[in-house]
């Protein structure tokens, strides 16, 4: 019954995402914001240069009132768990416009440095977690996957833990926006299973926002896929790691990040690794160029077929996670 809701929920989405952009792409060519491509990057990737970027507030946009429309209910019984969810995503977009409107007013591919997107998202990280505890939406438990168990830990020691997990998966999904649909096909099947293990584990306010993250997915996929007409820019892709993020905490499940979100850490262990390396060997490389996405596509991958590998793995991890979730239901 309940997943008619999350149906609707996906639809509405969908639709408002999707007629956003025909609306919001060409104003964002009129303003002349567009992409700076890095200099270092792949030769190929100089045709992108000026396709219009903050696509993000398409999905933003449709995620927002999707949730607002199918969630008034629980909102006026008092219950405001996606509202805090939809807060802390907006509050990690508005990280990442200012980082995307740097970028374009200095016509260069360096916006914030990364101090300061550091000390913002553990502000709003901080902010959140200490909200979402107070409203009984969040414990010190961490619930651990695929072992079933279950670790009590301190909250100051959670707080900390939690803060640095925020910031890791966060700016993850943010290096994984490098080819076209890659973070949009990525997402889709992060949002699904946290929409399906939420409603399992009777956290319907979550599984209607996963829901309504699945359907703008969706719709903005039209405008995204390769060749993109638009992309997220940082807008988009911060907001998207705050929302992943918010929905895992909303779960009351923190740990579920990290298989579900396998791609993304493979993406930011990717770059640790080949600065560490790069240093230690003094200037030889690990990968011909990171993220790793990069370094396929210097082995001659196409950016669909990076994507559709990169989606596959994910799909996987989410269905074996699934299995682990309802374990814990059972």
């Amino acid at each position: 019954m309940y997943y008619r809701v999350l149906i609707i929920t996906a639809v509405i989405a969908f639709a408002l995402t999707a007629l956003s952009g025909l609306a919001l792409i060409p104003l964002l060519r009129r303003l002349k914001f567009g992409q700076t491509i890095l200099e270092i990057g792949p030769n190929w990737h100089k045709s992108k240069q000026g396709t219009p970027t903050m696509g993000g507030f398409m999905f933003m946009f449709g995620i927002t009132i999707a949730v607002v429309i199918m969630g008034w209910q629980s909102m006026t019984d008092g219950i405001y768990v996606h509202l805090f969810i939809l807060a802390f995503s907006w509050l990690f977009g508005a990280i990442g416009f200012v980082d995307d409107y740097f970028k374009i007013v200095n016509k260069r591919n360096l916006g914030l440095s990364a101090l300061q997107k550091l000390m913002l998202q553990g502000a709003v990280s901080a902010a959140f977690l200490a909200l979402m505890r107070l409203h009984g939406f969040l414990t010190s438990d961490v619930y651990v996957p695929f072992l079933d168990i279950v670790i009590p830990l301190n909250w100051i020691v959670y707080l900390i833990f939690c803060i640095f997990l925020v910031a890791g998966m966060v700016n993850a999904v943010n290096l994984t926006d490098g080819v076209d649909g890659l973070c949009t096909g990525i997402t889709l099947p992060v949002a699904a299973l946290f929409s399906i293990v939420a409603l399992m584990w009777a956290r319907h306010e979550v599984s209607i926002t996963a829901a309504a993250l699945f359907g703008a997915m969706l719709g903005f996929l039209i405008f995204n896929f390769h060749p993109a007409k638009v992309f997220m820019g940082d807008t988009g892709s911060l907001f998207l790691g705050g929302m992943i993020c918010g929905l895992a905490f909303a779960a009351d499940a923190p740990l579920l990040l990290i298989p579900v979100g396998i791609v993304y850490i493979i993406e930011m262990f990717s770059v640790i690794l080949q600065v560490a390396y790069f240093k230690v060997t003094k200037g030889k490389r690990l990968f011909k160029m990171a993220p790793i996405h990069h370094h396929f596509e210097k082995s001659n991958w196409s950016e669909v077929l990076i994507v559709t590998v990169f989606t596959l793995i994910t799909v996987a991890a989410c269905i074996l996670t699934y299995f682990a979730a309802a374990a814990r239901y059972l």
